[in-house]
């Protein structure tokens, strides 16, 4: 008895503990800013709950550090902001590390990585190698992400900004842009699950690493986090979540 009893205390001692170095906005919860509307990462089942892959990952990490989990929906054109202005404790909804945004936010270690691609109709000849391919058409791209600025900096294509993916390949479905340009595994999924009218066309080469974003002053938060990171891999809990969505383990470039 006296054994159980001071495990029981020891489990409790090290949940407290988990909590305390990470540092939130609302004590004993994690607030996580995310979309809801980008399949298979983080978007609405048929029966309006809330699931995808950041969404797992997010409830596995929060579990780590002994916190509730708390998903914030909003759009992505302001997301990053929203951390900034408080909204929310940490971004889980497949944010990029670029430089660009390293200068303003912090992010966990990389927990995914994937490359950008072309996305154009099912029907028609058109199938696009590389950006330089996309010059001249109408191209969709969420407003303020990393694809649209490597739209800009390519040049000459008439990029269409949308607050999320979900608006984009539906336009892109019925003929009002020629292409898109997002995740790979977005388009994978879609593929196999969803009845689009879409098909992936040209890959990038260069792997992009994705992490948790969080604000630059709240440095405890982020080493709990990279350490949840660490347990959800060692323990086998990332690769089951990465192989139910994808079939395969996206922890590696």
């Amino acid at each position: 008895m006296k054994k159980i009893l001071t495990l029981g205390l020891l489990a409790l001692v090290s949940t407290s503990l988990a909590a305390t170095t990470a540092p939130t906005l609302t004590k004993g919860t994690l607030k996580i800013g995310m979309e809801g509307t980008y399949p298979p990462f983080t978007y609405k089942d048929d029966k309006g709950v809330l699931t995808g892959f950041d969404v797992d990952i997010a409830k596995a990490v929060a579990a780590k550090l002994g916190l509730k989990a708390e998903f914030v929906l909003t759009e992505w054109s302001g997301i990053l902001a929203g951390l900034q202005a408080n909204k929310y404790d940490v971004i889980v909804n497949q944010v990029a590390i670029t430089p660009e945004r390293q200068k303003t936010i912090n992010f966990s270690t990389p927990y995914a990585y994937s490359r950008p691609q072309i996305i154009v109709r099912k029907a028609g000849n058109f199938d696009p190698k590389s950006l330089a391919d996309l010059k001249g058409k109408r191209v969709g791209s969420s407003l303020g992400s990393n694809y649209e600025r490597a739209l800009k900096a390519e040049g000459g294509i008439n990029i269409v900004t949308y607050p999320g993916a979900a608006e984009i390949l539906a336009d892109l479905a019925t003929g009002r842009i020629d292409a898109a340009y997002n995740d790979r595994l977005l388009v994978g999924y879609l593929t196999k699950s969803q009845n689009l009218p879409i098909r992936g066309a040209g890959v990038s080469s260069e792997s992009e690493s994705v992490a948790i974003a969080l604000k630059k002053t709240n440095p405890g938060l982020k080493t709990a986090i990279d350490k949840a990171l660490l347990q959800i891999k060692a323990d086998g809990t990332y690769a089951k979540i990465s192989r139910q969505w994808f079939g395969q383990d996206v922890s590696k470039p």
